[in-house]
Parts: C-alpha cells; sequence; structure tokens
C-alpha cells in the first residue's frame, strides 16, 4: 500500500502517525509541508476528501492564528491564511487509496490502511 504524509518532524503526533504507517509496511512519501508549501488546489482537495473544514484544521496553537482573526473568518480567508503561512495546517494529514485523514489522534491513521 502507498500512503502520503504531510508531516512536520517537530510535531509528536506527526511522528506517531508516521510510526504506524511504517510499521504497516506501507511505502511512505514523506511531503515536509513547512519546505514544501500546499498549493490552494491541493489543500482544497485534501481538506474535502478527508471530510475536514479550514476551521477545523487551522493550527492555532504556537501561532498568531487568533490574534489576526483567523478563528473567526470565512474558509476562504483561512485557506488564503494556510496557503501563504503553512504553519497555520494543523498536522498530519495521510492520503492512501483507502482515503485521506487528519490524524489527530494518530491512530485515525489505521482508517485507512
Amino acid at each position: 500500500m502507498r500512503a502520503t504524509i504531510w508531516h512536520n518532524p517537530m510535531c509528536g503526533t506527526s511522528r506517531k502517525t508516521l510510526d504506524i504507517l511504517n510499521e504497516s509496511g506501507a511505502d511512505v512519501t514523506v511531503i515536509e509541508y513547512l519546505s514544501e508549501p500546499y498549493t490552494r488546489e491541493r489543500l482544497e482537495q485534501i481538506l474535502r476528501d478527508s471530510g475536514t473544514t479550514p476551521r477545523e484544521a487551522l493550527r492555532t496553537t504556537g501561532t498568531d492564528a487568533e490574534e489576526r482573526g483567523l478563528t473567526e473568518a470565512d474558509d476562504g480567508t483561512i485557506l488564503e491564511a494556510m496557503v501563504s503561512n503553512p504553519k497555520y495546517v494543523n498536522r498530519p494529514f495521510v492520503e492512501t487509496e483507502k482515503g485521506v485523514r487528519f490524524c489527530r489522534p494518530q491512530d485515525k491513521v489505521r482508517e485507512i490502511l
């Protein structure tokens, strides 16, 4: 099975999710999205396919998202902020041929393995 993870190596949940993927024997592609940012189209697709709204995927911890009013903003504004600064995207997202999941908690990845 092939899997793609949008990963931040500094994030414990992301590291644990990657461990689960590796232990499953999946052929894993790792995208460190802080250095390889999302395009708007790809991020919209990932969110849609995972059933996650931009607001649900908005990272507020360790960012100025609240101060910038992003927690109250519309989806388009949140998406623009996420594309321009990938630190606003919470993680990790994983895609396999069985679907896409926002893997918080990390065990959600098991649903698509």
